[in-house]
């Protein structure tokens, strides 16, 4: 279900100063985040966000197309490693 129009879009405190910090400076070094539930700015387009995953940082570099959504959708918690295999049918 989406946010409602009147909040406005979400993004932490925190995350917002790291970004105009490095966009002031012109920094290239990824920012690292924990904050996936917060919202990608036309401002962050251009710049290299580290997200985490649960388990590391993962580097995600914005684009255009990316503004509106989410950190969190850019950086995937689940590995899928497939299912096991058959016995029966790879013994044929």
């Amino acid at each position: 279900m989406p946010r409602s129009l009147k909040k406005g879009p979400f993004i932490d405190l925190h995350l917002l100063k790291k970004v105009e910090a490095a966009i002031e400076a012109n920094e290239r070094r990824p920012i690292k985040t924990w904050s996936r539930r917060s919202t990608v700015f036309p401002n962050f387009v251009g710049l290299t966000i580290a997200v985490h995953n649960g388990r590391q940082h993962v580097p995600v570099f914005i684009t255009e197309d990316m503004v509106g959504h989410k950190l969190g959708e850019f950086a995937a918690t689940r590995t899928f490693r497939g299912h096991a295999a058959d016995k029966k049918a790879k013994k044929k």
